[in-house]
């Protein structure tokens, strides 16, 4: 009975989860969240407490890079390697990195752009990073390292047919796009929801507090707003960075080649109470739901499914373990023989080394000339026949191409003649085109000098036309300074932190100031005041 412990491992919290698999029915055998402060040691309690000191481990890489090639669909899998690899190069060359840094793997699907071509996802992990990891699990069977945000797929079931995005909301936001049932594209936003995890743990100065709190919030509808602020403060720490992702991801939804049918939200902020009705709102053409365990679905013995739901992580990493998953995305080992597309495989010919029926060469140039054999005879003597008239034809054929040369060889002459007097004449008008240049280019730095100017002074008024445009009508502007050359500094109210938090993301988002920045907001005679700071772009 096959089994794994897979984990899951951030800056504060490893999330582990034991599955196995007997008479091919997968469960998870044992799972949780430990916060730590010494890595090591949290590894070897999850370790015990599991019982898994023989137990095969998997674990994600971390800051992994991915790169796309299109590539033409008629190589094998040799050639198809060597031509990743030499695209790779080109890559680490523009990027001035060094190639033999990293340990590299790929995936490959159908380009849906182009028929005769197939798109390779290439991930590359530094190789400094990936000994580091080891080190942490001396003594102990660690079997894989893989990318999250392809192993994530493995909670989706075989059976899917629509088109459907991953949405992991852990450390980093990850994006898994999946097209025809296979990964087509993922997609990298840095900010997590460890942003507003952060900002909790200021006020309750504990990581797992910080974590429950999140963990038991719920996002109520519109018309309950009011109350959702007075009963959760944090939600004025979560909102905005929920606000910030599900524009990214609807921005991805949006510009995606192919229709997007359905959305899976996952990770630690997948845990928060009607998060799949929040993302629906912004997309209300795509189906958003929680994403659970393919083979945890129809299990009516599981009383909370939220529980599995926060390790989802952990548990998509113990399936590779179990032959569940993506083996040839192992950092730890190369394996290149598992999900090799059906356009490789070829099929080897029988004949043997000599090409002959038994191997052995035939010596009978001594035996009676048969019939069969005269025939083969006046067949090669006419082969012969017409390869003396393709020599002679082709020998005359030389001769007029010589002459031909000649003739081109005096035209060329005359030509090259020709052309120097052209260059002289392009010399000439070179000098003339530089002098013209230049005092263009004199005029263009006028210009943009007085440019400047006038944008300066348009700077003010803009601002201020621009903010009129985007405050919510529930939030008022109390002042607005220019403190220094292009700092900014407005002093904003409202009843509710949503309309301000809602407020500083627009004046983000729309690039109206740049480097935005707030003070966490304070709640006086019944109003919610802030400052948002930030510098004219």
């Amino acid at each position: 009975m096959p089994s794994s412990l897979g984990l899951y491992i951030e800056n504060n919290l490893i999330k582990y989860a034991k599955v196995e698999k007997d008479d091919g029915i997968v469960k998870v055998d044992a799972f949780g969240i430990k916060f730590f402060e010494d890595l090591e040691e949290a590894i070897k309690q999850i370790i015990s407490e599991t019982f898994s000191y023989k137990t095969p481990i998997c674990i994600n890489s971390s800051n992994e890079i991915y790169d796309y090639f299109s590539i033409i669909n008629i190589l094998n899998s040799k050639d198809l390697k060597n031509v990743i690899g030499t695209e790779f190069e080109t890559v680490c060359e523009e990027k001035e990195q060094n190639v033999t840094a990293f340990e590299t793997r790929y995936i490959v699907a159908d380009d849906v752009e182009n028929k005769e071509r197939i798109k390779v996802i290439h991930i590359a992990s530094n190789k400094a990073e990936l000994t580091r990891k080891k080190s942490l699990f001396e003594g102990s069977k660690l079997q894989s390292i893989a990318p999250l945000p392809i192993a994530i797929s493995n909670l989706i079931s075989e059976n899917e047919k629509e088109n459907i995005m991953i949405v992991n909301l852990e450390e980093r936001t990850t994006i898994t796009k999946i097209i025809n049932q296979k990964i087509y594209d993922i997609e990298i936003i840095d900010e997590g929801i460890n942003e507003a995890l952060d900002k909790i743990w200021e006020k309750e100065n504990s990581y797992a507090k910080a974590y429950e709190k999140c963990k038991n919030t719920t996002i109520y509808t519109d018309a309950a707003n009011d109350l959702q602020m007075e009963e959760n403060p944090y939600l004025q720490d979560i909102m905005p960075v929920l606000y910030s992702t599900v524009e990214k991801v609807s921005n991805i939804v949006n510009n995606s080649i192919e229709r997007i049918d359905k959305l899976y939200i996952t990770g630690t902020a997948s845990v928060i109470n009607n998060i799949d009705i929040y993302f629906e709102q912004y997309m209300p053409n795509v189906k958003c739901e929680i994403l659970k365990p393919h083979f945890l679905k129809n299990n009516s013995s599981i009383h909370n499914m939220k529980d599995y739901i926060e390790v989802n992580s952990a548990i998509a990493l113990g399936l590779q373990g179990i032959d569940e998953g993506f083996i040839s995305i192992n950092f730890l080992h190369e394996n290149t023989k598992h999900h090799m597309p059906n356009w490789m495989k070829k099929e080897i010919g029988g004949k043997n080394k000599e090409g002959t029926k038994d191997g052995k060469l035939q010596n009978d140039f001594f035996e009676p000339i048969t019939p069969i054999e005269k025939n083969l005879l006046r067949s090669l003597g006419g082969v012969i026949l017409v390869l003396i008239v393709y020599l002679v034809f082709s020998a005359v054929l030389a001769f007029q191409v010589q002459n031909k040369k000649e003739e081109i060889q005096i035209a060329d002459t005359a030509v090259e003649a020709k052309i120097k007097t052209v260059k002289d004449d392009n010399t000439k008008i070179s000098n003339k085109t530089n002098e013209y240049i230049s005092a263009i280019e004199n005029l263009r730095k006028i210009t943009e000098e007085k440019e400047e100017i006038l944008k300066n002074k348009k700077a003010i008024p803009v601002l201020l036309s621009q903010i009129m445009d985007i405050i919510p009508k529930q939030a008022q502007i109390t002042s607005i300074e220019n403190t220094s050359n292009k700092k900014i500094v407005i002093n904003a109210q409202a009843e509710n932190y949503e309309y301000l938090g809602y407020l500083k993301a627009k004046i983000k988002a729309d690039n109206i100031l740049v480097n935005v920045v707030s003070s966490s907001g304070q709640k006086q005679d019944g109003l919610v005041k802030v400052t948002i700071e930030g510098e004219l772009p």
